[in-house]
């Protein structure tokens, strides 16, 4: 996925263009909306074939003349090459060095616009603006040039933009076969408000002369007016509405996202269930004041959300289970006696490659204020870990070479997340109370060691840069892979305690009990809840399990 990686074999490339492509979550705080004046934006790179890594480029300088080979990030096909700069930045995983951090999610849009010879594709945008830029405008401005000059090869795409001063929303989309550039759109969040997109563009209305906080492309609207999609008045122009006209998929997979992120933020929102039940057309704004300031631990729970606690809460009712799991198989529709139906598309979700909450924090020195807190896989599964952004180099356990979606490692943090979440997904009202515990320890962790390792870092700083990088690289490195390893031993135990669907029985201290031989001295078979028994084994038919009396039997002829 990354500029070193191979071509994916035929059968994941089958899956890319064949599978619907509703992935991806991005949150979006401005400074004066967080607790302590921190920007932040989230990510979750969901893939059915995306191995979650941590993509690392070092600072580099380049002479006159040399060229930068692109390949396509989602399926590794190789597009073309541009010019290269002679210096770039560094970047771990999706923040640079400046603190600026870039995320997206793909709204494809109207599909007769995506210019398959464009060597620019969303993923490569990214990758190649963060080692080019060092702040939120610069990079609109990179990204916007590039697909000018070597055309943009995806659909249509949401980015999320941000460094430690200002948080901003881009969506663009390209002109059709042939044609490079792209028609494009870029609101400046205010300080004080939140923002999100998940796969369906959301910029409406353009505020085209509030020039310090908006940027578009000269042909947004007379593009569009040409093609036939829009006569009306420039004022009255919506991007979304007209590059992405919303649909039911649109509204309830993925502004659904939005508006759970936005119900935490502010329960006002909650009034905007009938919108994405398909009951009333007001459409949600682009951003909100959130009831109280965010802190990132907000953003974390944020996104580990599968609606709990309203109406279309996934850990209860149809496809939860016995267990009330938030999994559901894919995929989101299906058909039964010809009628289509569909399953609801939380946040957190069992497809995820990559999840992080990027931090950035001004009043710091960029090496110590930016934080990516990375995961790997399903968001609600596991944990968030801070890598600083003046790191140089990553933890094996995140590395790219550990493993992939073909190896399985226990040395990858990847392929130990999914191991531990496939068992919680079977039996989650058991597990995930044990597992969620983990979550608080290690996130509460985290929160004083973070302060703790910022004050020594500051104070190391004043003296050595180069201490710094040491310092702080030996303190991302091993916390990813201590939390590794906690998750390992984690999986290892809940196979020893739920082995073949029974429980062992531990003291107060969680020591298993049993003898000097390895006995269980207490063993549980909690079965199915009372009410699984009925609906599925009972009411549909009363005799089939019941168990015949004595005199029942005596009858027999």
């Amino acid at each position: 996925m990354t500029r070193n990686r191979l071509s994916i074999i035929l059968a994941v490339l089958f899956l890319a263009a064949s599978a619907t492509s509703f992935a991806c979550t991005n949150f979006l705080v401005g400074r004066k909306a967080s607790t302590d004046g921190s920007t932040m934006i989230s990510y979750s790179a969901d893939s059915y074939w995306l191995y979650g890594a941590l993509y690392f480029y070092p600072r580099a300088n380049y002479k006159d003349g040399e060229k930068l080979k692109i390949y396509e990030w989602d399926t590794g096909e190789y597009r073309g090459e541009i010019d290269q700069v002679k210096h770039t930045y560094q970047v771990v995983g999706n923040m640079n060095e400046h603190q600026l951090s870039i995320g997206e999610t793909t709204f494809t849009g109207r599909k007769e616009l995506q210019n398959k010879e464009g060597i620019m594709d969303y993923g490569s945008l990214i990758y190649v603006t963060l080692q080019r830029a060092k702040t939120a405008r610069e990079a609109i401005k990179v990204m916007t040039d590039l697909v000018e000059r070597y055309g943009y090869g995806s659909t249509g795409e949401s980015f999320s933009i941000a460094d430690p001063s200002e948080v901003w929303i881009m969506e663009m989309i390209g002109k059709g076969s042939g044609k490079k550039g792209a028609v494009w759109v870029a609101v400046r969040i205010p300080d004080d408000c939140v923002s999100a997109h998940a796969n369906q563009a959301r910029i409406t209305q353009i505020p085209f002369k509030d020039k310090n906080n908006c940027m578009y492309s000269k042909d947004v609207v007379s593009f569009a007016r040409a093609q036939g999609y829009y006569n009306g008045k420039d004022e009255d122009f919506s991007f979304s509405d007209t590059y992405n006209p919303l649909d039911y998929e649109g509204l309830r997979f993925c502004e659904a996202r939005v508006w759970s992120f936005f119900r935490m933020m502010n329960p006002e929102m909650n009034k905007y269930f009938s919108y994405i039940n398909g009951e009333t057309v007001q459409r949600m704004p682009l951003y909100i004041k959130p009831a109280k300031q965010v802190s990132v631990e907000d953003i974390k729970v944020c996104m580990r959300d599968h609606y709990e606690g309203t109406p279309i809460d996934m850990t209860v009712g149809a496809g939860s289970g016995p267990f009330g799991s938030p999994f559901r198989s894919s995929p989101l529709t299906y058909k039964v006696d010809g009628v289509e139906y569909f399953h609801e598309r939380p946040i957190a979700t069992q497809q995820t490659g990559f999840t992080f909450v990027a931090q950035m924090r001004s009043w710091l020195p960029a090496p110590i204020g930016g934080i990516l807190w990375f995961g790997v896989d399903d968001a609600s599964m596991g944990m968030y870990v801070p890598l600083y952004c003046g790191i140089n180099a990553v933890p094996k356990c995140f590395d790219e070479k550990t493993g992939n979606m073909f190896d399985f490692s226990w040395k990858s943090a990847f392929w130990v997340n999914n191991w531990v979440a496939s068992m919680v997904y079977n039996r989650y009202s058991e597990l995930m109370p044990e597992l969620k515990e983990q979550q608080k320890k290690w996130d509460d962790f985290f929160t004083e060691s973070v302060k703790r390792t910022d004050a020594t870092a500051v104070d190391m700083y004043r003296k050595s840069t180069t201490a710094v990088t040491s310092m702080l690289t030996d303190y991302s490195v091993s916390q990813a892979e201590n939390v590794t390893e906690a998750w390992r031993k984690m999986g290892e135990r809940f196979m020893v305690k739920y082995l073949d669907g029974v429980v062992k029985g531990t003291d107060e201290k969680g020591n298993f009990l049993q003898n000097d031989k390895h006995i269980p001295q207490k063993v549980t078979r909690p079965g199915y809840p009372e009410w699984y028994n009925r609906k599925e084994f009972v009411q549909p038919d009363k005799d089939r399990f019941r168990v015949r009396s004595q005199e029942e039997m005596n009858r027999r002829k």
